[in-house]
């Protein structure tokens, strides 16, 4: 994992059939389908599963990993995602992970459903939700991380063969982590709406946790910096209580949650969505609420306006940089996690400002649903292919994909799993041979190009090719609206 912490336009052609939305764009000759991205991006998420594969794994080169998860700590932790593309199970991205996804199914369920995914996502958020309850099986305890992040980047394994420490931490009442825990309830109380009508006593169970859960982030407060220097909460925990509060309330309707959300909670005026920075996120998820005729919650509204006013190129409040090729870009490493997580909350405004047949006002400016819908899905096909590089930044999908993103369990053969181990060899045999990767991580979004929409698509350029879990999750739900109609 690298540190996770950016207009003009290509001479493309562009031929659209409209149905609606776009669903199937032709660009210098390349068809983009979306469905056929939503699917490989939820089979990428397939790929970074830890523990037991089920019968059904889709990803042939992967297999069980780390099934003794949680023995140090006489605990089972066997399962979840590993992050990005290192074997460490890091608890906030994890749970951000699941909560975007979660939200992407909700709100496109029928979209999902309609490009066959639903069952897919529904099972990719479990797995994650099944390990986030065994985190949080003791009381007034969450476990937060498993392996040696140190140890693990001296060694490139693939995680089937990794024999690096599994280290376990933890957050409690008496070591407070917040941001954590409070993320963590989000990805419950999200989730808890995802099966509310198939699995109820799941549901109850994930949503009864996720209670729990934000009482312990809200009773006990502290930044919890066990995942320095890899991921660090920059921006405190307030921004994950409003986030949990919001899922809480959405997922309830209980009156405690939503007078948190008037009294108590901690908001601000921000440009970007991310792991770290959850308030843009929650702000469009009340100003839901706002437009169903909730009162005490206006603030909520100026600051999601300001987001997108903030982020939208043809506002007069505009600040984001974008590249000459049209794309967000907010920092160097991973950075195609802003354009995704933008996109999606482009896409979730429209859809109230189209329901409620608002527009969204910007300075002398208005903008209505199809102008923020054009914007969101002109980030996603920028990663699709529509850029100045005429290349997709997703592997195995598009024109000229990357060939060497930067993940240990793409780029080991599985052959390799019969050879002994030589930590500081790996690097030697397989991380530093210019060469395509032995095995296809397919549906990977990478980190993408730097400021000047450039690229180098090399195993050791982690700030360009370093897949993240939550890159693709909440991509989810915007290839699911553009492939609606395909």
């Amino acid at each position: 994992m690298g540190s996770h912490g950016d207009k003009g336009r290509g001479n493309a052609v562009i031929k659209a059939i409209l149905l609606g939305f776009i669903s199937i764009v032709c660009v210098n000759g390349t068809i983009i389908n979306y469905k056929e991205a939503l699917t490989k991006s939820l089979i990428f998420l397939e790929a970074q599963r830890s523990g037991k594969l089920p019968p059904n794994n889709r990803v042939p080169w992967r297999g069980d990993s780390a099934l003794d998860d949680g023995k140090l700590a006489n605990v089972d932790l066997v399962g979840g995602y590993y992050d990005a593309g290192d074997n460490v199970k890091y608890g906030l991205p994890l749970a951000f992970t699941i909560t975007t996804l979660a939200w992407s199914t909700i709100s496109y369920e029928k979209e999902l459903h309609a490009a066959g995914e639903l069952e897919n996502a529904r099972a990719a958020i479990r797995w994650g939700t099944d390990y986030l309850l065994k985190c949080a099986s003791r009381e007034n305890r969450l476990y937060v991380q498993v392996g040696d992040p140190h140890a693990d980047h001296k060694c490139w394994a693939r995680p089937e063969n990794m024999q690096t420490p599994r280290t376990v931490l933890q957050i409690s009442d008496k070591d407070p982590g917040t941001e954590i825990a409070a993320e963590a309830s989000a990805a419950l109380a999200a989730s808890s709406m995802v099966f509310r009508h198939i699995d109820h006593m799941y549901s109850h169970q994930l949503l009864n946790k996720a209670k729990l859960l934000f009482k312990l982030a809200k009773s006990h407060k502290g930044t919890y910096d066990g995942e320095c220097p890899f991921y660090c909460s920059s921006s405190g925990y307030n921004d994950e209580l409003l986030w949990a509060a919001t899922w809480l309330h959405k997922a309830t309707r209980i009156q405690v949650y939503l007078s948190y959300l008037k009294f108590e909670a901690i908001s601000a005026y921000v440009a970007e969505f991310s792991w770290d920075l959850k308030y843009a996120g929650a702000q469009i998820l009340i100003l839901e609420m706002i437009f169903e005729g909730a009162k005490g919650l206006e603030l909520y509204k100026q600051q999601a306006d300001s987001f997108i006013c903030t982020n939208l190129p043809d506002s007069q409040y505009h600040q984001v940089f974008t590249t000459p090729g049209g794309l967000i870009h907010l920092r160097d490493g991973a950075n195609t996690q802003y354009v995704t997580a933008t996109a999606f909350l482009f896409s979730s405004y429209a859809d109230l400002l189209q329901k409620h047949n608002r527009k969204i006002t910007c300075g002398s400016k208005q903008f209505d649903s199809t102008h923020l819908m054009a914007f969101a899905k002109k980030q996603i096909d920028y990663i699709l292919g529509h850029n100045p590089r005429g290349r997709s930044y997703m592997v195995g999908f598009g024109p000229n994909p990357p060939l060497q993103a930067h993940h240990r369990g793409a780029s080991v053969p599985v052959s390799a799993a019969n050879e002994p181990l030589s930590c500081p060899m790996s690097f030697v045999k397989w991380f530093n041979k210019n060469q395509p990767n032995a095995n296809e991580l397919t549906g990977a979004i990478l980190g993408g190009p730097d400021r000047q929409d450039n690229f180098q698509d090399f195993r050791w350029t982690s700030a360009y090719t370093e897949p993240c879990t939550y890159i693709n999750s909440i991509a989810v739900g915007v290839l699911a609206k553009l492939a609606a109609t395909a």
